[in-house]
């Protein structure tokens, strides 16, 4: 079964449900699938997304993603955003934020931001985070309401 997180890197309500994310995740090991697609919301997550989707093509999207997250407070502020911090952070885990990889990999990640941003709007979706359990969309997330329908959807597959 697949849970689809709708998160912006820069929001802060994003990066309290990470934990519960993860949570989830143990609970159900192997059986539940977390797809993240960006809602690029708030100044500068353009950016931050495009590191992350750097990081995945070099193979280290998640300690990207918990670096950028676990210090958000210090990269993501909302009026002037420090992406110069952000990339640091991700190259602190490893990944090439190099010029010459960024234009190695451009297209590739404008093609997978553009995508989510198209779907962002053909959803209507306004808001992050927005969750979608097996295809229905959690009308009001909550940490509870999340493990939930997760619980719900694996016990349905379970039988």
């Amino acid at each position: 079964m697949t849970v689809v997180e709708v998160f912006d890197p820069s929001c802060e309500a994003c990066r309290a449900y990470y934990p519960h994310v993860k949570k989830i995740l143990a609970t159900h090991p192997g059986k539940v699938k977390l797809v993240l697609r960006y809602a690029l919301f708030h100044k500068g997550s353009d950016v931050a997304a495009a590191l992350l989707e750097m990081a995945r093509m070099q193979g280290k999207y998640e300690s990207a993603l918990e670096a950028l997250l676990d210090r958000q407070p210090e990269w993501a502020a909302h009026g002037a955003p420090d992406l110069a911090l952000a990339a640091r952070i991700v190259q602190g885990v490893g990944v090439d934020v190099s010029a010459r990889k960024q234009q190695e990999v451009l297209g590739a990640v404008q093609r997978i931001l553009q995508q989510d941003t198209a779907d962002v709007n053909a959803l209507q979706i306004e808001r992050t985070p927005t969750f979608f359990v097996n295809g229905r969309q959690l009308i009001t997330p909550s940490h509870q309401a999340l493990g939930e329908a997760v619980a719900a959807e694996v016990a349905k597959h379970a039988r």
